[in-house]
């Protein structure tokens, strides 16, 4: 089976349980890692993923994929916050608006090719973020190499 067909298969079978358990399946990756395969699963919720919530979700989840056995072969999975994650996916776009991120470009724009700020999301291609000082700035998305969650303390 295809790494995107797997995922999508997992993702029917995450999305009840996340929601069950009061959080948000935000992205379900299949991998690679060295030697090993890795499930990831990625939840979220408003008040923020404690270990408790992923501990949960990992239990649960990790019986309906027994159940259900939709990977071949042997993997670890792994339930994790979104931490300080690059957004994969157009909807993350706007679930993760108003938290900082930072955006990387492929070639510079102004001088610069990476940029700090608020994510206020994405519309007809166009990432837009409010930088320092709340100046908004737009990239086109296909110009951006990653966008990625920043945690500030």
């Amino acid at each position: 089976m295809r790494k995107a067909d797997i995922e999508s298969a997992v993702e029917k079978i995450c999305g009840p349980i996340a929601e069950a358990l009061n959080t948000k399946l935000i992205d379900v990756e299949y991998k690679k890692e060295g030697n090993d395969f890795v499930l990831r699963v990625i939840i979220d919720k408003p008040e923020g993923v404690t270990i408790d919530d992923c501990e949960n979700m990992s239990r649960a989840l990790s019986d309906r994929l027994d159940e259900e056995d939709p990977i071949e072969g042997s993997y670890n999975l792994e339930v994790q916050s979104p931490g300080e994650r690059t957004l994969r996916r157009d909807s993350e776009y706007e679930y993760f608006s108003g938290r900082n991120v930072e955006v990387k470009l492929y070639q510079a724009s102004d001088g610069k090719k990476l940029y700090g700020g608020k994510l206020i999301g994405l519309d007809d291609g166009l990432v837009s973020i409010a930088a320092d000082g709340g100046r908004v700035i737009g990239f086109p998305k296909e110009k951006i190499a990653s966008c990625r969650l920043k945690i500030i303390f």
